[in-house]
């Protein structure tokens, strides 16, 4: 079978550094303490079970491969970690 032409136009044919850049540049617009799932962890959560919800169970790539979820809460944990000492850092002193 023939695979579809890609296109070379968009931000999905862009080199994927330079989409996290963009990216990344959109996160930053806007203040951490404006930002509605830092003010409101409820919504956070029940954003995250919606999105799970909507992914079939045989297709969920955590429940399937137990290291990749651990894995990955590993990683979120350290990149939590590594914010908060950056934040505290560049935090005046009182």
């Amino acid at each position: 079978m023939d695979q579809p032409k890609k296109s070379n136009r968009g931000f999905a044919a862009m080199d994927p550094e330079k989409q996290r850049a963009i990216a990344r540049k959109g996160g930053e617009s806007v203040p951490h303490h404006k930002r509605s799932f830092a003010r409101n962890h409820k919504l956070a959560a029940m954003a995250g079970r919606k999105g799970g919800q909507s992914v079939a169970p045989q297709d969920r790539s955590f429940s399937r491969d137990h290291e990749l979820a651990a894995a990955a809460g590993r990683k979120g944990g350290e990149a939590s970690h590594i914010n908060r000492v950056q934040n505290d850092e560049s935090r005046p002193a009182s």
